[in-house]
């Protein structure tokens, strides 16, 4: 088992990002990638040398939920970025938002009043597999505070490297230009 850091060079020269950030950015992501794989060999070898009982392995095993989901957390995040076209408003996911928030206005609202919040981390648009409602959540960490049994829908990085290098403290501005990047088809097809 061995991940590659996908390509996301298609994104450069995107309106609101400057080459450098999204490099840099790209470059965190890579590490995310090298550290999940090599967690994994260290873990397999310490499987296999019946060394489970102690702190390495326990520490190791803690670790590999935060580089993983760092990894794949940034894969959703790049992957719903790049968008042209705005939400069609007729569409199934705007008629989801609708349903579960009362509407689009509202849910944005909510989703960039979850991203202004102070602190590092994530905001995720989620639906709940099971009932198939969507929720706007914060993640503090790659690992902690996720819906169990929900789908992540949209995916906003806001950690200060998503965006310091470009708007500084200005969190509001790249949360615009966030939105003014979604790739909205991307987002429809994780719907279920």
């Amino acid at each position: 088992m061995a991940y590659a850091p996908m390509n996301y060079d298609a994104l450069l020269g995107m309106e609101g990002f400057s080459d450098t950030l999204l490099k840099n950015h790209f470059t965190l992501y890579q590490g995310y990638v090298t550290n999940t794989n090599k967690i994994h060999d260290m873990l397999v070898e310490l499987h296999k040398a019946g060394k489970t009982t102690g702190p390495d392995y326990a520490e190791l095993k803690r670790r590999f939920g935060w580089e993983f989901n760092g990894m794949r957390l940034h894969e959703l995040y790049f992957e719903n970025l790049g968008g042209k076209k705005e939400l069609n408003k007729s569409g199934k996911l705007a008629k989801k938002l609708s349903e579960s928030f009362g509407s689009y206005e509202h849910w944005e609202s909510d989703f960039k009043a979850t991203a202004i919040m102070r602190g590092i981390g994530w905001v995720i648009l989620y639906q709940d597999n099971l009932s198939g409602n969507l929720f706007n959540q914060w993640i503090n960490e790659h690992d902690v505070g996720h819906l169990v049994g929900c789908t992540p829908i949209l995916i906003l990085d806001v950690f200060e490297h998503a965006f310091m290098i470009d708007y500084g403290l200005k969190r509001a501005d790249y949360i615009a230009a966030f939105f003014k990047n979604i790739k909205w088809e991307a987002v429809e097809a994780r719907l279920k």
